[in-house]
């Protein structure tokens, strides 16, 4: 490993040169007398560039710069490292690449990287092998973290379960790779967004009820802790599932959804399934949702937006055109779509690709 190495390089030219001296010391072992340094000649150290961040598991890491090969195994941090422009500085990222549109969209090299697998079967060995600057991980992988860095391998952890933490992750990652005016300019977007957010939901009276459906099946829910239930907050809409604790995707029954009955039903947009799956259930027919037709799937075509990733705004503004449109038509989620893309990941979308 680089870091390793540099290190026992340093200690064996110390020996080295430790011996050196020794050779030419005069009678007795004494060395020899060095020249008297001229006013203004003595040699200064480089300064160090090494800097500490505490990361989303409460960890010291100290990171030596500058950082110019990043392993990400995880998709929101390696969509964070996009837009903040590091992905021609990532080496390695999570398993699936090519599940996730917008690395095809904005950076198609990563499709072409070493993948270091996943949360659940992660590759610590071929992580290790990259040689990495920093690694990014998911919270739930600090057992391989804390021994990566007994190796002397930076790992910060991450974990965006709301939006603060997700802003919290956003700054903790400029910091680590020196982009933090980038990073700055991402958070300034989220607080301008959710302020706008805010003003035109603020005079609702009557919030529709809303069943986040899971991504394996549509018996599983968001329950009221999980990520996707402070979408449907901001939008204007009030959970479901809000008397289920817990904030992990939760299995239920036929008779929960039915005694729920939702006003409206959101597909996400890395489902298994689809609306029309929904829609034919015979057992689902009599939720209002379903009667009245209001199933809808987010937009599959970019990122999960309804996942604390980058564009995650975008999701809060996808469910308010779905549960208000009178308050803000698809139209200007387009616009708004188009611009964060542009602006962030310096790509042209097709906005006609943006539905419900």
């Amino acid at each position: 490993m680089r870091k390793l190495s540099s290190k026992l390089l340093c200690l064996l030219l110390i020996l080295m040169l430790t011996a050196s001296l020794v050779a030419c010391g005069g009678p007795g072992g004494q060395t020899a007398t060095e020249p008297a340094a001229t006013q203004g000649s003595e040699a200064t150290e480089p300064a160090s560039t090494a800097f500490t961040v505490t990361d989303q598991a409460g960890r010291q890491v100290t990171v030596e710069g500058p950082v110019e090969r990043i392993v990400s195994g995880y998709y929101i941090s390696s969509s964070a490292c996009i837009a903040l422009g590091l992905e021609d500085k990532l080496a390695g990222i999570e398993a699936k690449a090519d599940s996730r549109p917008i690395y095809a969209m904005a950076a198609p090299q990563l499709l072409e990287l070493p993948n270091v697998g996943t949360a659940k079967e992660f590759n610590m060995e071929g992580c290790i092998a990259l040689e990495p600057d920093l690694v990014i991980l998911p919270k739930r992988l600090k057992d391989s973290a804390d021994t990566m860095t007994e190796l002397g391998i930076p790992v910060i952890l991450v974990s965006p379960e709301s939006h603060q933490e997700l802003v919290d992750m956003i700054d903790l990652i400029g910091q680590a790779t020196g982009t933090e005016e980038k990073a700055s300019k991402l958070i300034e977007y989220y607080n301008t967004e959710l302020a706008a957010v805010a003003e035109l939901t603020k005079n609702i009276s009557e919030k529709p009820s809303v069943y986040m459906a899971g991504n394996s099946a549509y018996l599983s829910t968001a329950p009221k802790d999980m990520y996707q239930a402070s979408l449907i907050a901001a939008a204007g809409g009030i959970n479901a599932a809000e008397a289920i604790a817990g904030d992990n995707w939760t299995d239920v029954s036929y008779e929960q959804i039915i005694a729920m009955n939702p006003e409206i039903i959101v597909i996400p947009a890395e489902a298994g399934y689809s609306k029309e799956d929904v829609l034919g259930d015979g057992q689902l027919a009599q939720i209002t949702a379903v009667k009245e037709g209001r199933v809808y799937q987010m937009p599959k075509d970019f990122e999960a937006w309804d996942s604390p990733v980058p564009s995650c705004t975008l999701g809060i503004r996808w469910l308010l055109s779905a549960l208000h449109e009178d308050l803000y038509p698809l139209a200007e989620l387009q616009a708004d779509a188009a611009g964060f893309y542009k602006e962030f990941y310096d790509i042209d979308i097709d906005t006609s690709l943006i539905g419900k």
